[in-house]
């Protein structure tokens, strides 16, 4: 949504048609976005592999008949791909990485059309590894020689974000409060798992919000747990009866104002997706990371930017010890310099402009140029 708004501020008699998954919990988002113009949808499907697991995937019959079924909606979405891109004619295709992007592609290079891949993470998606042979050009977000493509069609771009997110000031940070009714605390803690959420985080943060509520009165959390976990999470902290201080608890599912809300945050706990971590970054926000186990790339990513002090990273088995959560936390919340320090680090990494470069590539291509 960043490049089609960047993309209609440089040319606003653009056309922008965005394809997404029948299915999809969050298409209402895109739906509401006023910078395009027609929404689309097709099958698709996604191979489903556990980090870990190896072999023993295969004799799980249920993860194998889920995949055996993608395969069918993904050659699906071949063909209405084929179809839709014959009644729309687009002169390009921007694709982000995920499995709705490998039918569309896939056709897109059967008609001719060229097409433009960005890479969020420091490892390539599935998806984008599948299609990466007919892209015209291979946008980054990270230093290109951490990708497996030619260096000759690879540019480092970063990751769009929306032009709401800029250096949060302290005035900015009083009125983010006062726009979600939080004014009154001293602290705010951010919890996210990203827009699906995240079961494991969401379970790691329960454990761990006692704690926090006993030695932090002034504190108040804000967790958006993901669109279908909300009510098991809601139901997980009212188990601990918590009395008047559940009160201080705010689950959400979904927002398209997020940036509201890590705006008005002290400290951010989340999973180590490069998009997120951008809007972050953008903020200068003091992120605690708890990549997910199960996602290379999220560990990945942690990784490299804790090397750089720009982040303070938890592993799942960490995270998981009785309060060792929560107690980070705390310190953070008691030292404002290093979340100071932690904030501008981070934000080092960002490329404010990283929706500019891309709509202005997207320009530079016309279809059978290559």
């Amino acid at each position: 949504m960043a490049v089609a708004r960047e993309l209609k501020r440089q040319q606003p008699e653009v056309v922008i048609t965005y394809v997404g998954q029948k299915g999809d919990d969050l298409l209402d988002v895109v739906q509401q976005e006023q910078a395009i113009d027609i929404v689309e949808t097709i099958w698709a499907g996604k191979l489903r592999r556990y980090s870990g697991e190896g072999w023993q995937q295969l004799l799980d019959v249920k993860t194998q008949l889920l995949n055996l079924r993608d395969v069918v909606r993904t050659l699906a979405g071949i063909w209405q791909s084929y179809w839709l891109l014959g009644t729309t004619q687009p002169e390009i295709v921007f694709t982000r990485g995920g499995f709705v992007s490998v039918p569309v592609a896939l056709a897109a290079r059967l008609r001719g059309i060229p097409y433009i891949t960005h890479d969020a993470d420091s490892i390539p998606s599935l998806a984008n590894r599948l299609i990466a042979r007919g892209a015209t050009k291979h946008a980054v977000a990270l230093p290109i020689e951490l990708y497996p493509y030619p260096a000759s069609k690879t540019v480092q771009v970063g990751i769009p974000a929306g032009e709401e997110y800029v250096p949060v000031t302290e005035r900015m940070r009083t009125v983010y409060r006062h726009d979600i009714g939080l004014e009154a605390f001293k602290h705010v803690l951010l919890v996210t798992g990203g827009g699906n959420g995240a079961r494991a985080l969401n379970e790691i943060v329960v454990a761990n919000i006692r704690y926090l509520l006993a030695a932090y009165p002034d504190l108040a959390i804000i967790h958006f747990a993901g669109r279908s976990l909300v009510q098991e999470t809601n139901d997980a902290y009212d188990a601990l009866k918590l009395g008047k201080a559940r009160r201080r608890i705010i689950v959400e599912g979904f927002t398209a104002d997020f940036y509201r809300y890590s705006g008005a945050a002290d400290v951010v706990v989340a999973r180590g997706g490069m998009s997120s971590l951008t809007e972050f970054a953008l903020q200068h926000k003091a992120c605690i990371i708890v990549p997910s186990r199960q996602l290379a790339w999220n560990v990945k990513n942690s990784r490299a930017l804790a090397k750089r002090s720009a982040i303070i990273e938890l592993s799942e088995d960490q995270a998981e010890q009785p309060e060792r959560l929560g107690r980070l936390v705390g310190e953070l919340l008691d030292d404002p310099e290093r979340r100071q320090k932690l904030g501008d680090t981070l934000s080092r990494l960002a490329h404010p402009a990283a929706a500019r470069d891309i709509a202005e590539m997207i320009f530079s291509i016309r279809k059978g140029v290559k």
